[in-house]
């Protein structure tokens, strides 16, 4: 399926250009063979002088910010840096949880093959993140999730350690989710395996707040993509 990035781009003006990603598409090209292509990719062929202000994993979806100069870049990448920007993220998570304000500050250290995260108090860099519960259903919460910093599966990680992982994480404890779960009257074809409501983590960035070159302050937010947006509708149609 051919992406055509103009339909991304969610904000743009002189310096930056901010897109939704698209789940199952890496931020950045892959180090090892092409295995079908990057964001940057797609806005370089846009614009070649664009350059990922950050990056999401490749199976989360949501807001990217580029900078279109090196000005621009390094004026958010000081933001990062002081932590003056704010990430909200969305996520589906197992179990009902009521979160409200809810602080995990928790050390965070790579596994040696760079695939996936642990905690560690001794070895682990500082990361810390806030949640709050958005919509409890049956069996399953909506949670808000904001990033102080920006390790990698921070979100994932510190969720596990709620006793919350996130839908279909199974790297940190996450089960899929099933309609037949939500739905008491649930009637599967004869012969036919159930698919999960969503087949990636259930993770979203949702916005992402920071200061323009003039210092004003903008918040852009991504809608939800197809397959998150099905996700919730279930959940809102058949798990309250």
């Amino acid at each position: 399926m051919k992406i055509d990035f103009k339909d991304l781009i969610l904000f743009e003006d002189e310096d930056f250009l901010l897109v939704n990603k698209p789940p199952h598409l890496a931020t950045l090209d892959e180090r090892t063979a092409d295995r079908g292509g990057s964001v940057l990719r797609l806005a370089k062929e846009y614009n070649p002088e664009l350059q990922a202000a950050h990056r999401l994993d490749k199976e989360t979806s949501g807001v990217l910010a580029f900078a279109k100069n090196p000005a621009a870049y390094r004026h958010l990448a000081m933001q990062f840096e002081h932590r003056e920007v704010t990430k909200r993220y969305h996520a589906v998570a197992n179990g009902i949880h009521n979160l409200d304000s809810i602080s995990v500050y928790l050390p965070i250290l790579p596994l040696k093959n760079g695939t996936a995260v642990k905690i560690d108090r001794a070895e682990g860099k500082i990361a810390e993140t806030i949640f709050n519960t958005l919509k409890v259903y049956r069996g399953y919460t909506l949670i808000e999730c904001i990033p102080i910093t920006g390790r990698m599966h921070q979100i994932r990680i510190h969720l596990s350690c709620l006793k919350a992982p996130i839908v279909c994480d199974p790297q940190y404890g996450g089960e899929p989710i099933f309609l037949s779960s939500l739905k008491r009257k649930f009637n599967l074809k004869k012969e036919t395996e159930e698919q999960p409501l969503i087949q990636r983590v259930a993770l979203h960035a949702h916005s992402l707040s920071f200061a323009l070159m003039n210092g004003e302050p903008v918040r852009v937010e991504a809608p939800y993509p197809k397959d998150f947006d099905v996700l919730v509708k279930q959940l809102n149609k058949f798990g309250v």
